[in-house]
Parts: structure tokens; sequence; C-alpha cells
């Protein structure tokens, strides 16, 4: 009997790590892909700094308005493994910042330091909540989340009133 397979970014991958997967990777229209705008934000954009991370970002324009995001660790974070942890703890705090944030810019996450400063999803929330306190970026009337809070919102549009639980 042939194991049932499903394709997601061109492999084929088992049905529950799809669904894993499309929780918690950015949908593709919410990436900044290119090299070209990457480094528009990060020279361009405006800044905000708190610990470990730092957060550019400037408008786009797209239409209709919606949020891009890249997030950046450095040699200086570490190797590969390290890098990459704190990217996916970074993506996974700023997943649930999404849906409160005001369409419309093109924002670059930087990580700065290792692992040991930003060693959990609840401490890149508390940075992410400082830094965007200070920004005009949440939308008018909405709160954010609390810090700690498991994350509930989706990448995808098609899931975003579905209850998730933390990847």
């Amino acid at each position: 009997m042939q194991a049932e397979c499903l394709f997601f970014e061109r492999r084929a991958v088992s049905p529950a790590f799809a669904v894993y997967m499309g929780s918690c990777m950015v949908e593709r229209k919410y990436r900044l892909r290119e090299d070209h705008e990457v480094k528009r934000v990060r020279s361009r954009g405006r800044s905000v700094a708190h610990r470990a991370i730092v957060l550019r970002y400037m408008p786009n324009a797209l239409e209709p308005p919606q949020n891009r995001y890249t997030v950046i660790a450095g040699k200086r974070c570490g190797n590969s493994v390290q890098r990459n942890r704190l990217k996916r703890i970074v993506r996974e705090a700023l997943r649930g910042y999404h849906p409160y944030l005001v369409p419309g810019h093109d924002i670059a996450v930087v990580c700065r330091g290792g692992v040991e400063e930003m060693p959990d999803t609840r401490t890149a929330q508390e940075y992410l909540t400082t830094i965007l306190n200070r920004t005009d970026l949440i939308q008018p009337g909405s709160e954010l989340p609390k810090v700690g809070v498991a994350v509930t919102a989706s990448w995808r549009d098609d899931q975003a009133n579905e209850e998730r639980t933390e990847c």
C-alpha cells in the first residue's frame, strides 16, 4: 500500500506535515523575497531596536495593501543551526502580531545576539511588543496580544479564523 503524499513548496510530503507547515510557514505573498527589496528596507526604512531585535520598516505600494516580512540573522548570531532557530522563534512571535498591524508595510526583523539572549518565543514576543509599541504599525483601536499567550493567528488567509496551537 502506497502512502498518500501531497506537494508542498514543490516537495512530496505527508498530509500531516503539510498541515503543520501550512500553519507555521509564512505564506509566499507575505514574504520579502527579492534581495533588492530587503536591501531597500534595510537602507531606507525607519529603525526601532530593543535588546536582541532591530525592526526596520517602510511603506510599500502593493495593491491591495499588505505587509511583507523577512527575518535576518547574521553570522554573529552563531552557527547555522542557531541562526535558523532564532529565525523560527522570531517568525512564530511575529505571526501572532500580523493581524494587529496596519497593512501596507515591508518589515525586516534583524536578530542580533545569540540564542542565549532570545531562547524562546516568549522572549521574542516581549521584545517585539516593546518595539511595536514604539512604532506607528499597530492598527488604531487594537491592542497587541499578551506576551506568553499561545499564538492562534495563521499566516494563511483561509485558516485565519481557525484555532492554532504553537508549532
